[in-house]
């Protein structure tokens, strides 16, 4: 992994050293520093590889939406099919009964 940011490890060892630190130690303090900022810092080169994986995953979710309303738009057209047909018969029954009644009065 690349530095994630820039660290100017003689200028923190300087201000160390002048604090009552020995040299040794303010180097010691400095590398660990360094080493704890770059693990735990992402890059650009770490946020553009997440975006990569988030986009290829976006594209997956696309497909299942899409897939489904798909599929919901197939049972829709079944259900308005299915009412269209009990629709029709109710209203031929209506007549059938209209005209009952009508030649039974």
């Amino acid at each position: 992994m690349s530095e994630a940011i820039a660290f100017d490890t003689h200028r923190f060892v300087k201000n160390l050293t002048a604090s009552g630190f020995t040299e040794k130690q303010a180097e010691a303090l400095a590398n660990e520093q360094v080493q704890l900022l770059n693990a735990n810092l992402a890059t650009k080169a770490d946020i553009l590889a997440v975006k990569g994986e988030l986009e290829a995953k976006l594209e997956s979710v696309k497909g299942d939406i899409l897939a489904v309303k798909a599929d919901l738009e197939v049972k829709i057209e079944t259900v308005k099919s299915d009412l269209l047909k009990w629709m029709v018969m109710a209203m031929i029954a209506q007549g059938g009964l209209i005209v009952a009644l009508v030649k039974a009065l």
